[in-house]
């Protein structure tokens, strides 16, 4: 530190000592098909819900909850 000109002090109100943050935690799944397949509602829907939705299938009739 004293190569630096750095100081515990400083370091410290730099929050260098601070605990990582926690990790974010896992979507929720809104979605599952009769397989146990999830879909959380983000991003690209999957494919196993395209084709259900493709073959006339609502997207709601997946929710759970």
């Amino acid at each position: 530190m004293a190569d630096y000109g750095l100081t515990l002090e400083e370091l410290e109100a730099a929050g260098c000592f601070d605990p990582p943050p926690l990790p974010p935690s896992p979507p929720v799944v809104c979605y599952r098909n009769a397989e146990g397949l999830p879909w959380d509602g983000q991003g690209e829907m999957p494919s196993w819900l395209k084709r259900a939705v493709n073959a006339g299938q609502s997207v709601e009739f997946f929710r759970v909850g």
